[in-house]
């Protein structure tokens, strides 16, 4: 594994964020224009960093909201194995009391180690584990790029961690996130630390200059 800093960013906020309906794998959602003015905050904030590739999911919503990267010429690669978990056929709807209830109990099974139950219909923590490795073998394996930034989706974001530091999946909740969130991370080769966890200075920046 060669030396990188891996920037790790959640996709700027969509209308189903904003009204609270249930994403996943499934919902091929865009940005709004919130999402859209974090996204431009975050290129504000590290449009100075020389980022050598830019790796989203296959959801647009991660294309778009590194597209002003994009827009310089950084090379892209996108990556199904990077999609958010798949909640099954609760996706695309908002959440009654009763599911939300479910969903809530679902966590506590995640929390106490069963991270093999699956959502009704969905996918489990290790299941996406699984499809996330080869393509962290990939990234890993690319000794030219030394600062990357992939931008992925909430729960994915808290199994990839998990994945790259060896936290055991039961533990993905401490790796709290919010839209257009920053974890960054530096590999030394052999060790893996976090530099900057759940980071918002951008936003907040930006915030500060629109006043």
């Amino acid at each position: 594994m060669s030396s990188k800093k891996i920037y790790i960013i959640r996709h700027g906020q969509t209308d189903f964020n904003l009204t609270g309906i249930v994403q996943g794998s499934g919902v091929d959602t865009s940005l709004n224009d919130q999402g859209r003015s974090q996204a431009n905050a975050f290129f504000e904030m590290y449009k100075h960093v020389k980022f050598d590739k830019v790796y989203t999911s296959a959801l647009k919503r991660t294309k778009e909201t590194v597209q002003p990267f994009l827009s310089l010429g950084i090379k892209n690669e996108a990556f199904a194995g990077l999609n958010e978990i798949s909640w099954g056929a609760n996706e695309g709807r908002r959440i009654t009391p009763e599911e939300d209830r479910y969903y809530h109990w679902m966590l506590e099974q995640w929390q106490h180690g069963n991270t093999s139950q699956r959502i009704d219909g969905g996918e489990s923590p290790e299941d996406v584990a699984l499809r996330q490795k080869p393509v962290l073998k990939y990234i890993l394996s690319q000794q030219q790029e030394e600062t990357i930034l992939i931008c992925m989706h909430g729960r994915a974001i808290r199994i990839l961690l998990c994945n790259l530091l060896n936290y055991p999946l039961k533990s993905m909740d401490m790796f709290e996130h919010q839209n257009l969130c920053l974890y960054l991370l530096n590999c030394s080769g052999t060790m893996m630390t976090i530099e900057k966890h759940n980071d918002v200075q951008h936003l907040l920046a930006f915030a500060d200059a629109a006043v």
